[in-house]
């Protein structure tokens, strides 16, 4: 058989002719099977009259027809002339409308069976897909719209119809049904293309239809063609789309580097500032990491991936060191050859939930490499990695539900023989429960410059006094905002812009920003729109209690509109509420019945936001817990390296007290409890480091109200909304090619950088310092969307997840697709002042002016008297904003005085005082540019 594959596409074929026993098709991507149809002719047209005669036998034929059994909705298929009928359980208000191939709208008669379900009952006009909008409240019911494909009724045609011709999901069987009734002798060909191979497998149902089942392993749209007699059937080819909903991944990374000395000796402070890369003879040119040896020379460490000299560079400042560029010879043996990877182990075939699955690999024929596994299921499959003595690895997983997995295996960025493994997990699975809603976002109004802006947020229990906001300019102008609380727990920012651009909104409670903040707020149209930009923040991302409400904010405004779901999974079925605020944000709040560990999946278009799924613990119902009380908390920063201390009243409740505090690097330390009166302890942390720690009070095991506490620890100077990136590293990019992008950390203080790439490949990444802040580069391998999340203490900066673009080089490719790979580098930064000042704060704003524009007059821009007030004035209404500067310099130096009034929409005044004859020059400049005329000559 031949598996046909391309950059894109996997397809697989099965050929089948109408005769053979029913079997399943072999694991091969093509199988023949010769067959002939031999359905009676004139059954069919006697069953079709009893249609026509008859219309409640068109409803029984309708709902016993193969494929649509059980099935409430419409399983994709229908025939023009004949009411198709559905039942959709409801409860309160309910409309429905169906969209014709044509485009336009018709409606379906809707019957209430007085049983809490509604019957949906439709006689299709046209043929072709339809659309069938089902909505509750005004909001789309979970699948809605459906689609679905109208035939006509006429004998002697095969059709398809069924759920796998138009969507799916990873790693589940898509079905669909083939009818060849009336359609005499030939043969029938199936073929399934699209990002994964899909094993096709099909049974003869020996009624004229046959059931096709295919399973696609990768997210995307799948092309499904169906041939009779070498001619596509009606409605052929099809696309499905498949998405990875309820899919969870993990993935490890391990593997070797080929290491290098450098001649000369280099002091570690000067370490810091130097930067290297190897260019490959093909060109091919990557960041490398430098390193102390043991030696005390300075190496650097690589991957080969070819044969032959090799240049090292190394520099300082842009400027290359002694001796670089280096050269360095890669021969054949260090180059990673994935072909030869030895895996062994039947945990690649199949596999057993609740248990450790192991299969071994061998890399030490291989050369130089990492070694990089991914495993994609219906749960999040725990990865362990150990050594052994031989040299190899041993791998093992342990899955906690049934079902398909894909596991990619990698090594120097290339697929091992095999890869991508297809693994069924048997087993009981774990029972988790699984709810999901979803909800149509709009897009929102284009917001101008001069107009009233407003961005919402939930946040309970609080009060309005301990909230600020300020919102900065593109040009770098900071003004503080208006919070203005709309109705209890719901609050307002609001601003008017004075340029358009991206501005960026902080929102702080007790000087401490609140989930989401700082938040992106563009002013003009949107540059970019898609999940990436959708936030989400709020308490019940974080904890959750047994019973209560849980809730939170999704703000979608910068993301355009779309598609947004919900889902949470869990031990126990989730009730949940949404409420859209109809300004681009929403709140949403969950109720769980059982406590535990829970995942909240927020999607938009189909697609992940930054940071999901979330884990949240729910704690069980708080019982006596809710009687304690907080004390004497700090009101302000602690310091690190200093105990701080807090107190708490039991006020009668009976049980054990326990405290831990979290540190930003997720360090945990228990907290030192004392009795110190009756029914009050006192509580005693230790931080360690700088920045927002967590402090986790429990008792009886169950989180008292407010817990977990965060505190600010260290000087109030950390603040990720003054980080900004930029450079040709965010834009188009190109594979092979190696880009930087600079992250400005001046006046955000010293905190700790993360920066991390997801995409089509692995990228080799370095992060230098610089004067401003930090260098980023990398060289991705394969085209396609990456995505860069850029976080300072552990908070997002404005912009991130940043989404690249990058375009393939004709050529070989450089590594090879399968999954979403992982690269990041982490970097303790220092404070940093710019240039502007050595006053942290002051940033000299980027003004939007034009100097051609000013218009000048008067007799002190030509000729001036000694001792007498000489005057010109300055019109700079259509020059925008800058700052005015106005210098004179004659034979003996500058003028006695130079005066400047502003006298009102940027008109000035000039007077200036002369005391000597002579020439002198005139300059008049607005920004750093000479307004025109500038520089004057002058007689005095």
């Amino acid at each position: 058989g031949n598996t046909q594959k391309n950059q894109s596409a996997n397809s697989q074929n099965v050929d089948c002719d109408k005769e053979t026993e029913p079997r399943e098709a072999s694991s091969e991507d093509q199988t023949h099977v010769q067959k002939s149809n031999k359905t009676v002719q004139n059954q069919i047209g006697e069953r079709q009259a009893k249609i026509a005669d008859s219309p409640d036998e068109q409803h029984r034929d309708q709902s016993t027809d193969p494929g649509r059994q059980n099935d409430p909705l419409p399983a994709n298929e229908g025939t023009t002339g004949i009411r198709d009928r559905w039942i959709v359980r409801d409860e309160q208000k309910r409309n429905s409308d169906i969209k014709m191939p044509s485009g336009e709208m018709d409606k379906p008669v809707i019957d209430d069976n007085h049983d809490g379900t509604v019957s949906i009952r439709y006689d299709p006009k046209e043929e072709g897909i339809h659309e069938l909008a089902v909505k509750y409240n005004g909001e789309h019911v979970q699948g809605s719209p459906f689609k679905f494909h109208v035939d006509s009724i006429s004998s002697g045609y095969v059709t398809a119809y069924g759920p796998g011709l138009t969507h799916g999901v990873t790693g589940e069987p898509a079905t669909f049904t083939i009818s060849t009734k009336g359609a005499g002798a030939g043969g029938l060909q199936m073929a399934v293309e699209g990002p994964s191979k899909a094993d096709i497998t099909y049974h003869d149902n020996k009624d004229g239809t046959v059931s096709v089942s295919y399973l696609p392993t990768a997210p995307g749209e799948y092309k499904i063609t169906v041939r009779f007699g070498d001619k596509h059937i009606k409605g052929s080819p099809y696309f499905a789309k498949i998405t990875g909903e309820g899919r969870k991944r993990n993935q490890i990374s391990v593997g070797s580097c080929s290491e290098v000395t450098l001649p000369g000796v280099i002091s570690d402070q000067d370490l810091r500032s130097l930067n290297a890369s190897i260019q490959a003879p093909s060109g091919l040119e990557e960041p490398c990491f430098l390193k102390r040896m043991p030696s005390g020379n300075i190496g650097i460490s690589f991957t080969p991936r070819e044969v032959g000299e090799h240049t090292v560079s190394v520099k300082r400042l842009g400027k290359h060191i002694a001796n670089s560029p280096f050269k360095v010879k890669v021969c054949e043996r260090e180059v990673g050859d994935a072909k030869k990877v030895l895996v062994t182990g039947d945990a690649l075939k199949e596999g057993k939930t609740h248990a450790d699955n192991v299969f071994s690999v061998d890399t030490r024929n291989a050369g130089y490499g990492g070694l990089s596994l991914s495993i994609e299921g219906p749960s999040k499959a725990e990865i362990q990695c150990t050594d052994k003595d031989d040299g190899t690895l041993n791998i093992s997983y342990k899955p906690t539900e049934p079902g398909y997995y894909i596991v990619n295996l990698k090594f120097a960025d290339h697929h091992v023989n095999g890869s991508p493994f297809t693994v069924k997990v048997s087993g009981e699975g774990t029972n988790r429960q699984r709810e999901k809603i979803q909800r149509q976002r709009e897009a929102v109004p284009v917001t101008e410059v001069g107009s009233q802006c407003k961005l919402t947020f939930k946040m309970p229990g609080i009060t309005s006094f301990d909230l600020s906001a300020t919102v900065t300019s593109p040009g770098g102008v900071t003004e503080d905002a208006e919070i203005q609380e709309i109705e209890d727990g719901l609050y307002a920012v609001h601003f008017v812009p004075k340029e358009l651009g991206v501005h960026t909104v902080s929102v702080k409670y007790k000087q401490i920003h609140i989930p989401g903040s700082p938040f992106q707020f563009t002013v003009g149209p949107l540059k970019d729109t898609g999940a990436h930009l959708v936030k989400a923040g709020g308490p019940g991302l974080e904890h959750g209690e047994q019973g209560v409400p849980c809730e939170f904010n999704v703000w979608t405004r910068e993301a355009g509109g779309g598609t947004l779901a919900i889902s949470v999974e869990g031990p126990s079925k989730t009730d949940i509420e949404f409420k859209d605020r109809k300004d681009g944000s929403c709140d949403v709040s969950y109720v769980v019945s059982e406590p535990g560990d829970y995942r909240i999946g927020l999607k938009f278009n189909d697609r992940h936001i930054p940071d999901s799924p979330f884990k949240v613990y729910v704690s069980p119902a708080m019982g006596e817990a809710h009687k304690l009380e907080i004390a004497q908390f700090p009101s302000g920063p602690v310091q690190a390296d200093k105990p701080a201390q807090f107190m708490v009243r039991k006020n009668g409740a009976k049980g054990d007290l326990d405290a831990k505090v979290v540190a930003p690097s997720n360090n945990e330390d228990d907290c030192f409890i004392q009795l110190i009166d009756q029914d009050i302890y006192s509580v005693r942390f230790y931080p360690r480091e700088n920045g927002i720690h967590a402090i986790h009070v429990k008792f009886n095991g169950v989180h008292i109200p407010g817990s977990p506490y965060r505190i600010k620890v260290g000087k109030d100077d950390v603040d990720p909304a003054a980080v900004h990136a930029s450079g040709k590293g965010l834009g188009d990019v190109k594979t092979g090619e190696k880009t930087d992008l600079i992250i400005d950390t001046c006046n955000a203080g010293a905190g700790t950088l993360a920066v991390t790439v997801d995409g089509p490949s692995k990228v080799a990444m370095d992060c230098t310092e610089v004067e401003e802040g930090y260098k980023v580069r990398y060289t991705p391998l394969l085209p396609g969307h990456y995505y860069m999340t850029i976080k300072y203490n552990q908070m997002h900066i404005v912009g991130s997840p940043f989404k690249i673009n990058c375009t393939g080089i004709t050529g070989e490719k450089l590594a090879e697709e399968g999954g979403q790979e992982t690269s990041s580098v982490i970097v303790e930064t220092v404070a940093k002042v710019s240039k502007g000042g050595n006053r942290a704060g002051v940033i000299l704003p980027i003004f939007k002016s034009d100097a051609s524009k000013i218009q000048s007059k008067g007799m002190g821009l030509k000729k001036a008297y000694m001792g007498k007030q000489n005057q010109f004035t300055l019109n700079a209404g259509d020059a925008g904003n800058n700052i005015l500067f106005v210098g004179i310099y004659g034979p003996k130096g500058p003028c006695d005085e130079v005066f400047i009034k502003h006298t009102g929409r940027n008109q000035y005044q000039v007077n200036y005082l002369v005391r000597e004859r002579g020439d002198y020059i005139l300059l008049v400049k607005w920004g750093d540019d000479h307004i025109p005329g500038s520089p004057f000559k002058v007689e005095v």
